[in-house]
């Protein structure tokens, strides 16, 4: 009897186990917590414009299918090595396919301080990825150069400002620690604002909560805009919550993709303090944003200098 009531509790406890395996696998989880742009429908929901200044010689359009529909997953040891001979990158970080004509032009982001070896990594693996998507970019890295707090959203509306006047319309916010894994995550503007990094290796790739719009993010220019930018009081902040309150203010939605094309590698760091008047401005935002944003932005410009693999542009707040 004794033996009997043994082996009945070890079968109840491999049920247990194996039902909690189910229920916390991270793809299961990932497709229960948001709605998603299906790849079917990932090439009607963009953005299709270029930069005001960019022509290209080619004959026929990039083609976009073959790329959405790539599944395969880059290694991230493409960030411990060095860019392949003859990848056309021009300086400051500007790249354009010469055998088709893009339909797509962005400017990705990157508010920079102190992270000397997490930034070369990033500008190898992203230049890598990039050149996959037959898309025309530039890279902006925007160092604060000061020993104040570290101001992100600021760092942010310095680099918008740099691309609105290079003509870019679509901008895609980047954080240097993160790494997109599926090619099929088009580094172009959807006509909604995209949180592009939904699934994080460091959440088990489960959006942790709807609201969460930080990390890699992709707007329209128009719209940043609208919304006039982020705040530029973030010391010591991230400042993606006052993003995420200024869209809401505006009634603009967010949009993603699906979880498994959504995914990222994050680099593990030490994390910053956050300061405690962040819930103050947040309180704050529908009262301050059209005085408190782009409109209202001052710093002194360092140096402006275009490297073999991005623009660097270094400020003082």
């Amino acid at each position: 009897m004794r033996h009997y009531v043994f082996k009945k509790k070890i079968l109840y406890c491999g049920l247990f186990v194996i039902i909690l395996i189910i229920l916390l696998h991270p793809d299961r989880n990932a497709r229960g917590t948001y709605e998603f742009i299906t790849k079917e429908n990932i090439l009607n929901n963009l953005l299709k414009e270029t930069a005001s200044n960019f022509s290209s010689r080619a004959i026929s359009d990039c083609d976009y299918y073959d790329i959405i529909n790539d599944e395969t997953t880059l290694p991230i040891t493409i960030a411990e090595g060095d860019l392949i001979e003859g990848h056309r990158i021009r300086d400051g970080g500007e790249y354009a396919p010469l055998d088709c004509r893009p339909k797509f032009s962005t400017a990705v982001i990157v508010p920079y301080r102190d992270r000397a070896e997490q930034l070369r990594g990033f500008l190898v693996y992203m230049h890598m990825f990039l050149r996959r998507q037959h898309i025309h970019y530039r890279i902006y890295v925007v160092e604060q150069v000061d020993s104040r707090p570290f101001n992100k959203a600021k760092l942010m509306n310095i680099g918008a400002v740099a691309a609105m006047r290079a003509g870019y319309p679509c901008l895609v916010f980047h954080n240097v620690d993160l790494l997109p894994l599926k090619p099929g995550n088009l580094y172009a503007c959807t006509k909604l604002p995209r949180h592009m990094s939904s699934s994080i290796n460091k959440f088990r790739f489960v959006l942790p909560y709807l609201k969460l719009f930080g990390g890699a993010i992709s707007i329209a220019s128009k719209q940043f805009n609208e919304i006039n930018g982020m705040s530029n009081e973030y010391f010591g902040l991230n400042g993606e919550d006052d993003l995420f309150s200024r869209l809401e203010s505006h009634k603009i939605k967010l949009t993603r993709f699906e979880p498994l094309t959504s995914r990222y590698y994050m680099f593990s760091y030490p994390k910053q303090e956050q300061r405690q008047h962040r819930n103050n401005i947040l309180n704050h935002v529908k009262q301050t944003m059209s005085m408190d944003g782009l409109n209202s932005l001052k710093y002194t410009e360092v140096a402006v200098v275009l490297h073999p693999l991005f623009t660097h542009i270094m400020v003082d707040l």
